[in-house]
């Protein structure tokens, strides 16, 4: 099969790192999707284990459509018969990108009359329209440059909804990004068994959290459910087997140095319970603390944040007098990288120092920055030690 996952703008690098070590050598990426060959075995364990990808979908055709005639041909001619039966509540999704058929919700609903057509004279049932109170089965018609691709979507509700995080809290940063965010720095718990890990602003706790199942290789969608366990044509007890050989992989054993802090006692709150819900609290230390006063004798350390941003002008000179304490709080760990997300315009201003590296991302569709630090390289001596 071919599979496509969706990523997040920004996020294309290291979703194809995260593939390459789950064992798919070839992952090219287009139009913010990477593509991959597998089978309902990759389906499972993509779903189960990736960290940064949006979803798992299955593309079933690729063809020209300029027209709703050639369109509703298009989707007619694929064998919906071996995906779906006459009781699949049936759902669609779809976008238009530099194409004739720019009405999408047109497309789609003309994709969807296609598909009950094909369903009615294959099965012989001679219907026309069905209850829909079967297994859920999102249907993806995206047209780019008038070449639609129909896709099935394995995983249903998003890949970021790991499960653990259920209490609402302000401006949470999105999981499938804080797993990226900590992929593409210098945090390799594994390598360097006991190297730091701070978020001086975790609100909910959803950057240590992800900090801490990187470190114990805990697959991060192991605990939940998908579409495709539903479905007829998917094999028996697939899913499962990813999900048992995603927890024999758990290195249960480590001992990461992980701390969350807030100022807010109501964050930390949810911040553990979303840790013990996740597996993880026993990894990570939280507190009530003061991000102005975060100081740390164990060298080399990784310090990620997604600070308040100041989106309403009345905040903008406090959050201004916040980046310009974080900004002395890092100069006194010179030997630390920083890995900073924010809208602030000009936070290297603020922040007192212009970063290693930039990277355009968004977070909850706010464009962002996230500005890179890179610390002084660990001493020969210190890395035997």
């Amino acid at each position: 099969m071919q599979l496509l996952i969706p990523v997040a703008f920004g996020q294309e690098q290291t979703t194809k790192r995260q593939l390459n070590s789950l064992g798919f050598e070839k992952a090219p990426a287009e139009n913010g999707r990477i593509r991959v060959d597998g089978d309902w075995t990759d389906v499972a364990k993509l779903n189960v284990s990736l960290r940064s990808g949006e979803r798992v979908l299955i593309q079933l055709a690729q063809f020209t459509a300029v027209t709703f005639d050639e369109l509703y041909e298009g989707v007619y001619a694929i064998p919906w018969e071996n995906y779906l039966t006459v009781e699949s509540k049936i759902l669609m999704d779809g976008k238009s990108v530099q194409s004739t058929l720019a009405a999408i919700k047109a497309a789609g609903g003309v994709a969807k009359k296609a598909i009950i057509r094909r369903l009615g004279d294959k099965i012989k049932t001679g219907r026309k329209t069905f209850a829909e109170t079967g297994a859920r089965t999102i249907v993806g018609v995206s047209l780019f440059k008038d070449v639609a691709t129909i896709t099935i979507d394995t995983s249903g509700d998003g890949l970021h909804k790991r499960g653990y995080r259920s209490l609402a809290y302000s401006a949470p940063l999105k999981e499938t990004l804080a797993a990226g965010i900590i992929d593409e720095s210098f945090y390799n718990p594994e390598k360097d068994e006991g190297k730091p890990f701070a978020d001086l602003f975790c609100g909910s706790g959803t950057l240590p959290i992800e900090a801490a199942m990187k470190a114990l290789r805990m697959s991060p969608n192991a605990n939940r459910n998908f579409d495709f366990e539903r479905w007829i044509c998917t094999p028996k007890d697939v899913a499962n087997h990813a999900r048992e050989e995603a927890k024999d992989r758990i290195r249960w054993e480590a001992k990461p140095c992980i701390f969350g802090g807030d100022i807010n006692p109501d964050a930390i709150s949810i911040a553990k319970y979303h840790a013990k819900k996740a597996g993880v609290d026993k990894y990570i230390r939280f507190a009530v603390a003061d991000a102005k006063n975060f100081s740390s004798q164990i060298p080399y350390g990784v310090l990620i944040s997604n600070p308040p941003y100041g989106e309403r002008l009345s905040d903008e000179n406090a959050v201004r007098k916040l980046m310009q304490q974080l900004g002395n709080t890092f100069r006194a760990l010179p030997d630390w990288n920083a890995y900073l997300l924010t809208s602030l315009p000009d936070f290297e201003r603020w922040f007192g120092k212009s970063a290693h590296k930039k990277k355009k991302l968004y977070n909850a569709n706010l464009l962002c920055g996230l500005y890179c630090y890179f610390g002084k390289a660990p001493k020969e001596n210190d890395k035997k030690d």
